[in-house]
């Protein structure tokens, strides 16, 4: 009988793209780690707008990863999965 864990769906370890990994560590992550990661590095440097903080202006880190100059809080998932691999 094979026992449970939580390792599948946002628990699963994800290898990070190097551009992706110049934001986060190429080290393998959790997608949810990976999201707090990317999280912590638009707070830290400010890419929010200030205007309307659903809206992250990419540095060029960023726009590496989401193709664009910016995108909502909402599509960032999008771009970011596209960036990782199991």
């Amino acid at each position: 009988m094979a026992t449970t864990t939580k390792t599948g769906g946002i628990h699963a370890p994800v290898q990070p793209s190097p551009e992706l990994g110049a934001i986060v560590g190429n080290e393998k992550l959790p997608r949810s780690q990976v999201i707090s990661k990317v999280w912590e590095y638009i707070k830290s440097n400010n890419l929010q707008n200030p205007e309307n903080k659903r809206e992250i202006l990419a540095d060029d880190k960023l726009q590496k990863v989401f193709g664009r100059d910016k995108c909502t809080m909402f599509e960032m998932n999008k771009y970011i999965s596209q960036h990782v691999k199991a």
